[in-house]
């Protein structure tokens, strides 16, 4: 196996973890019968984007490589979020932080 077909392996890998975070999204939504975003979207949602930006950087594709590195700047915000929320809610219940 050469380089390139590694890269090309991380690149179907990326897209693979971005495309199960609508998998996760759809199951728990009709799991709750509502929409929902649960915490593993958001963590497929950095991983796929990780995997896709470094197959992007590799491409040399600057359409790409901007799309991506946009969208994990995003999913790091919305985990940090939710882990205060998480702390914070913790907190006022009288429970250690996990």
């Amino acid at each position: 196996m050469n380089a390139e077909m590694l890269w090309l392996g991380l690149g179907f890998l990326g897209q693979s973890l971005f495309s199960m975070r609508f998998l996760v999204q759809w199951w728990a939504s009709e799991r709750c019968k509502r929409s929902v975003v649960p915490l593993a979207f958001w963590y497929f949602s950095l991983a796929g984007g990780a995997a896709l930006l470094a197959y992007a950087v590799y491409r040399a594709d600057p359409v790409f490589i901007v799309g991506q590195l946009g969208g994990l700047v995003i999913y790091a915000r919305n985990l940090h979020l939710i882990s205060r929320e998480r702390r914070r809610t913790a907190g006022v219940h009288g429970r250690e932080p996990a």
